[in-house]
């Protein structure tokens, strides 16, 4: 039952918040109804059993134990009482509200996080803390941020929402495209989280891959922009290859050795019509420039037969329009397919003699494949171990481990 619940959790937690915020109109009241809704099941379940909808229970029991909480505090302070009177009318307990609001609750709680009156760095980490449910100390590690220095800017977000009355809503459409890149950008993040996570025994996380594109589907249909569609067609190729991403037994497998009959043929083709779609007129924006990218890789019915050089050149795009370390880094893989990987590997060690990326474990990684393709194998240990002690992800650090093991034993002079 223990490991029923933790699965519920995971799977569940981030949408009964979600619920929970619209419901009780604060995020520090939602967070602690949530706890005390997930406790309230270790004790019940055991004994009472699952109930037949999860997750209206734990909204439930959430809400009416934040009701309980006000009702307590309200003996010492009468103007808490007719707070809570106005906040929580009677109602019915397995009340948890209407179930088309319930869907778009997420959507609703990226827009909360993502409005302008909060600092940029502030509605990420917001994001990945309420949105995705990563700790203080692994955002401050995505960010390369100490974790005091973000646990304030998540306070200081809440607080400016909670000062400000902010409407926990999707705006109307007048306002949506103002809002979309920074909504956009925290979807990606969210899916990123689900293909890749940032710490933990597992490498996917398919509950946030999933809603990851829920979402950009319903937003989608409020507005549909090209942007969106490039993103919709980005999540639906990478996500084509889950089930060939993993061995068995749970380890790594790369994308040249993926057996490809395990691609979804279905999200392929569903992520190639939208990103035609999205650039039919010749143009294309961040996100369906990176899925052109994926599109190529999802065409070629081989490894072997992979376009690496018309890759390199969406990759040259990308540059010109988003520079960034993390587009140059990929530049370079697509670089060393074509021209080989001291080319790559000159690209890198430019990467990281700028001083950037220098804690990311997959530069590292990159730098080690390609000196080991030149044989250099004494450095590329040396950065493979770089790479381990960087990386936070137990299936990515078995596959380096792995490479460290494969390298020939050095023999001393």
């Amino acid at each position: 039952m223990q490991k029923l619940i933790e699965d519920i959790y995971r799977s569940h937690s981030r949408k009964v918040l979600a619920t929970l915020i619209r419901l009780l109109g604060d995020f520090d009241r939602a967070e602690e109804a949530l706890h005390d809704a997930f406790a309230e099941a270790t004790r019940k379940w055991p004994r009472d059993g699952v109930p037949e909808n999860p997750f209206a229970w734990l909204v439930s029991t959430g809400r009416f134990r934040a009701i309980d909480h006000l009702r307590r505090r309200s003996r010492f302070d009468a103007a808490l009482k007719d707070i809570e009177d106005s906040l929580y009318p009677a109602s019915d307990p397995t009340e948890v509200g209407d179930m088309s609001l319930i869907e778009d609750d997420m959507l609703r709680l990226i827009f909360t996080c993502c409005h302008p009156i909060i600092p940029a760095d502030a509605q990420l980490a917001m994001s990945l803390r309420e949105i995705c449910g990563l700790t203080t100390e692994e955002i401050a590690h995505a960010f390369l941020t100490p974790a005091p220095t973000v646990a304030q800017r998540i306070v200081r977000a809440k607080n400016r929402i909670r000062s400000a009355g902010l409407p926990y809503e999707v705006p109307g459409k007048a306002d949506l495209p103002d809002r979309l890149q920074r909504v956009l950008h925290v979807i990606y993040l969210v899916f990123n989280e689900g293909y890749s996570a940032s710490s933990g025994a597992e490498i996917v996380r398919t509950d946030l891959t999933t809603e990851a594109i829920r979402l950009c589907r319903t937003l989608l249909a409020l507005l549909p922009e090209p942007e969106v569609s490039g993103l919709l067609a980005l999540m639906l190729l990478q996500d084509s290859r889950r089930a060939a991403r993993r061995s068995p037994s749970g380890e790594i497998v790369l994308l040249a050795d993926q057996d490809r009959s395990l691609w979804s043929g279905e999200m392929i083709s569903e992520g190639i019509a939208l990103i035609e779609a999205a650039t039919v007129d010749g143009t294309a924006g961040y996100y369906a420039l990176q899925a052109a990218i994926a599109a190529e890789h999802a065409r070629a019915r081989t490894a072997e037969e992979t376009d690496w050089r018309r890759i390199a050149g969406f990759y040259d795009l990308l540059l010109i329009a988003h520079p960034s370390s993390i587009v140059e880094l990929n530049r370079a893989v697509a670089v060393a397919m074509c021209d080989g990987p001291a080319a790559g590997l000159a690209i890198v060690d430019a990467i990281l003699a700028k001083g950037e990326l220098t804690s990311y474990h997959l530069a590292y990684a990159a730098r080690a494949d390609f000196l080991r393709q030149l044989k250099r194998f004494p450095d590329a240990r040396r950065a493979y171990e770089s790479a381990l002690r960087l990386c936070r992800q137990e299936p990515e650090k078995a596959f380096i481990r792995k490479r460290l093991s494969e390298l020939p034993i050095e023999v001393q002079p």
